[in-house]
């Protein structure tokens, strides 16, 4: 039961193995005296053995029948014991000598095992305390080693390279027909059957939440065992340390696994398939891999999901069906035999019993329960269950109090073994009890069990990496292989490079662009009411009145924030052209939907600097307030942005009559088509209200009643019969276009009234106010989109591009969103290389480091 201590000669200082080269060991030699001398020192073993078996042969028969069963070594070691009982038989001299003989052979046989038994649990004691003097001075060792006293470079220990090997390999996709059969020791049990107990008491620590029946181990939890000089726990995802001595850690510790295996389970979900890693370390723990999976149910009770039970048979097959994982069967000894579920899933997945190791938990409550001893005798000789197992030991993991510590609980369960019938009679062997001899025997499998495979597993993955490369050759032969971290950065760099390239855009082409769009967005609200309604009044005076007081109010409620949000239309335009532009053969379409994303994103997130559209506000009522025209070609600018928008207006007026009263006649004879009945009305509407206007070219913009009623009569002495509305929804359309038309002629007149302006239409009947009107528009526009040039210049682009580089990095930190963004078989084939190429590496790196230990 000694462990093989040669596992453990990178333990040892390098001083110790250069010894021989600061001390001459041959002269030492010399100087020590020769064996012969040495011999004559000793005591004459064999005289010493003549005389105790005469005294053996003097005392009774009865010890001779225990030399004949022991024999002379043996008696040695039981006359050397305390309070011997053939020490005291000398005393009692010959009266004594009767009272054997009256013995029977029964009670000489029960005598021998009791004192086979105190002798074997006296050097079992012996033995726990030169292990603990070993254990302590380790762990001395490793901290001397720690503290830097020693100038030798750290390695990763063999087991935390096998880890390593381990978590990559549970995030690969083995869709290349590669799959994991690499060892690790699975532990399976019913749910409350001490699963959980018997890793603690194996990682020396209360590591896991606990629970009174409930479910508490909800995901597989990978734990790794090393050896340190410090007793810590630590996350392969975080640089935290707990320290597995202080219970302010262990608490902490037991809160973050809990926290993690709910974020782990989605949901509508009781369990999740997601692993835990954690590793353990500390002096005199076996090194081995161990995942702890949820525990079998049989129901599922209120509050799980209805597939709570299958998700956890799925689970435990998976990891078991691996045919080189060691599979750690805990059954409660507390609990009929009969009820147990796990023992037939284990006999189903290793029917041979050639990798299980069945583990017997809560004897103690069992010895006290169960009415025929010999029935534990039978689960542990592997007689009452279906299954076969390489191994079979009994635990005891506490007595139910979960604020027992690891001590308290070893204490109790070597107490209670010394004590136990079971060991006393014989049913179970010293070997087949307490956790330490379990984690001694699981710790030997495991290592044997990964020299066996994983030079096998090694060869399928180099095999798996020739026929990726050889893919990736024949489909991608010109391109480098990039994984999608490698692409998201190369992504990054292009998306930033574009960012940068708003800054390139030209001012005139910034300004062109908002002061078209800006006007395209504010025309209609010019059109409709601020000019028409200025253009009925009677006079000049009343117009230009009309016309202030609207603009005002319009510059107060709407053109800022319609300038702002036309100026972000722009950029994000812009933006998006930068981002969806392809670079000729140079483009790269894998790139596309991160790029939407981003830009999506980012959108999202950017808003206007809040104070730009008060320093807008009184920037453009300064412009607007303003009626000097300077020059006769701004006069002239002015005419053709009126005429302009007048024929745009005018265009669409026309298209809404033809659709009113259909096509005209030429339409009809070329295009065979013809008028419903409605256009028809239309039509006779419209001509009527032509007549109207021709009669009176200076009328007002609506109709009077009875103007509408003498057209109505009009139409139904004709035999047409009209609806009021519709007369004046057709009187709305023809007056507008009659309108359109006059200030088009207008317009056409004021080309020379620059000198009157210039003189204020003194001595001239000519008034050209809606021409003033149109460039103060026109101006306005124009100081607009130079201001918001240079905020989109100055300010926001910088602020775009800061916000792209944090969506960057938020998308950077997301591995699902990149999975999601960066898609298709180029992506998973590179993803599929490196994650081969990395297993490969690390598990030649182990396989060198496995042969070095050897």
């Amino acid at each position: 039961m000694i462990p093989d201590l040669e596992d453990y000669k990178w333990i040892v200082p390098d001083f110790i193995w250069e010894l021989d080269e600061l001390v001459d060991i041959e002269k030492l030699l010399k100087a020590l005296p020769d064996a012969d001398d040495l011999a004559k020192l000793m005591p004459d073993f064999e005289k010493i053995g003549e005389s105790l078996a005469s005294l053996k042969g003097f005392l009774s028969p009865g010890y001779n029948l225990v030399s004949e069963v022991i024999g002379a070594s043996d008696l040695l070691l039981l006359l050397g014991s305390p309070g011997e009982t053939a020490f005291r038989a000398t005393d009692q001299g010959y009266d004594n000598d009767k009272q054997f003989k009256k013995v029977s052979d029964k009670e000489k046989i029960d005598q021998l095992q009791e004192e086979l038994l105190r002798t074997q649990l006296k050097y079992q004691r012996m033995l726990e305390r030169l292990e603990k003097e070993n254990k302590e001075l380790r762990k001395l060792v490793l901290q001397r080693d720690d503290k830097g006293i020693h100038q030798r470079k750290l390695k990763k220990s063999l087991i935390d390279m096998y880890s390593e090997v381990l978590d990559i390999l549970s995030d690969y996709d083995a869709s290349y027909n590669t799959q994991d059969h690499l060892p690790r020791v699975v532990v399976v049990g019913d749910q409350s059957a001490g699963k959980t107990s018997v890793l603690e008491m194996i990682a020396q620590a209360r590591i896991f939440p606990r629970g009174s029946g409930e479910m508490m181990t909800r995901s597989p939890v990978k734990v790794t065992l090393s050896e340190g000089p410090h007793h810590v726990a630590l996350f392969k995802d975080s640089s935290r340390e707990f320290d597995l001595t202080k219970e302010e850690d262990l608490a902490a510790l037991r809160n973050e696994i809990e926290i993690r295996m709910r974020n782990s389970v989605k949901e509508g979900c009781t369990v999740s398939t997601e692993t835990i890693s954690l590793s353990v370390k500390g002096p005199g723990l076996q090194r081995m891999v161990l995942v702890d999976l949820p525990g079998v149910i049989s129901t599922v009770t209120s509050g799980m999901a209805p597939d709570t039970k299958e998700t956890i048979f799925s689970i435990s097959k998976a990891y078991m069906q691996n045919p080189n994982a060691i599979i750690l069967c805990i059954q409660d000894g507390s609990v009929d035999a009969e009820r147990s579920i796990v023992t037939d899933l284990v006999s189903q997945m290793d029917p041979q019993g050639k990798r299980t190791i069945f583990v017997l938990t809560k004897v103690d409550l069992a010895e006290k329960n169960v009415a025929s001893p010999n029935r534990i005798q039978q689960i542990i000789e592997g007689k009452l269950f279906p299954m076969k197992a390489l191994g079979y030991f009994a635990v005891v993991t506490g007595k139910g109090n979960s604020s027992e510590s690891i001590e308290s609980i070893k204490e109790y369960e070597e107490e209670f073994f010394q004590n136990s019938k079971l060991l006393k009679t014989s049913m179970l062997k010293a070997h087949q009890v307490t956790t330490k001899n379990l984690s001694l025997a699981v710790s030997d499998c495991f290592w044997k069990m990964v020299r066996e495979s994983v030079e096998q597993q090694a060869d399928a993955f180099k095999a798996t990496r020739f026929n990726l490369e050889t893919e990736w050759k024949n489909n991608y032969p010109r391109l480098r292989e990039l994984d999608r971290n490698e692409l998201f950065e190369k992504a990054k760099n292009e998306i930033l490079d574009e960012v940068i390239s708003l800054t390139q855009v030209t001012p005139k082409h910034w300004e062109e662009m908002l002061e078209k769009t800006l006007w395209e967005r504010v025309s209609t609200h010019v059109i409709e009411n601020i000019y028409l309604p200025a253009a009925q009044t009677a006079n000049s005076g009343t117009f230009n009145t009309t016309v202030d007081i609207k603009l005002k109010q319009w510059t107060d409620k709407q053109l800022p924030n319609k300038a702002v949000e036309v100026a972000w239309e722009t950029l994000q335009e812009e933006f998006s052209r930068f981002m969806t532009e392809k670079k000729g053969k140079e483009h790269d379409d894998i790139f596309d939907k991160l790029k939407q994303a981003v830009k999506e994103e980012t959108i999202k997130r950017h808003k206007w600097n809040e104070r730009a559209e008060d320093s807008l506000r009184v920037i453009q009522h300064n412009a607007l307030e303003d009626r000097s025209i300077s020059d006769k070609q701004q006069w002239d600018a002015a005419i053709h942005f009126m005429e302009e928008t007048l024929q745009s207006r005018l265009k669409d007026t026309e298209s809404v009559i033809e659709d009113m009263v259909g096509p005209d006649w030429k339409k009809r004879w070329l295009h065979w088509v013809g008028r419903t009945k409605e256009q028809n009305i239309r039509n006779e509407t419209k001509n009527e209200l032509e007549k109207l206007i021709k009669c009176n070219e200076d009328h007002p913009a609506y109709l009077a009643n009875d103007e509408v009623t003498t057209v109505r009569k009009n139409l139904e002495a004709r035999g047409v019969a009209v609806d009021p509305c519709l007369i004046k929804d057709t009187w709305h359309q023809i007056y507008r276009r009659y309108f359109l038309k006059s200030a088009l002629s207008h317009c056409n007149l004021c080309r020379r009234g620059f000198y009157y302006y210039q003189r204020h239409f003194v001595d001239s009947e000519l008034e050209c106010n809606d021409i003033v009107l149109f460039w103060r528009i026109q101006r306005m526009l124009a100081i607009t989109a130079n201001t918001l040039r240079q905020q989109l210049t100055n300010t926001e682009v910088r602020r775009l591009e800061k916000n792209v580089k944090e969506v960057l990095e938020d998308f950077a930190e997301d591995n699902e969103k990149k999975v999601m963004l960066l898609t298709g078989k180029r992506v998973q084939l590179a993803e599929d290389l490196k994650k081969v190429r990395e297993i490969q590496e690390k598990l030649e790196a182990f396989i060198e480091a496995l042969h070095q230990e050897k």
